[in-house]
Parts: C-alpha cells; sequence; structure tokens
C-alpha cells in the first residue's frame, strides 16, 4: 500500500517528478497533460481507497500461498 501510494505522488502534482520529467521530454506544457489525465488520477486514487478499505484484496494472495489468515 505504501508503494502504491508513493507511485501516485511521482506522478500528480505539485511534485510529480515524473509527470515533470515526461512533460520536458515530449516538449509538453504541464497545463495542457493535467486535464486529460484526471480520468486516470481518478481511477488510481479509487483502487487505492479499494486497497486500503477492502482487506480482501490485499490479503488474497499471501492467504492463496501462504495458506493462512482467515
Amino acid at each position: 500500500m505504501m508503494t502504491y501510494n508513493l507511485c501516485i505522488g511521482i506522478i500528480t502534482p505539485p511534485v510529480g517528478s515524473a509527470l515533470f520529467i515526461s512533460c520536458s521530454v515530449g516538449n509538453v506544457a504541464i497545463k495542457d497533460i493535467i486535464k486529460p489525465m484526471l480520468p486516470f488520477y481518478v481511477a488510481v486514487i479509487s483502487i487505492l481507497m479499494l486497497v486500503t478499505f477492502v482487506p480482501e484484496i490485499s490479503l488474497f494472495l499471501p492467504r492463496v500461498i501462504l495458506g493462512y489468515g482467515g
């Protein structure tokens, strides 16, 4: 969960280092990129909320592989 949260921080403003680098490489203004990216930001944050508040999602794989927890 922490890694996913950090990945969100890399792609979203105001820090958004990956966003700034990709805009620089693509020679595109950040203001032109933010609006089309909003649906993706909503999806990413929604998935983060699901993983955070529905424990079955994040515990499924450990339960199957290790055979414990419920």
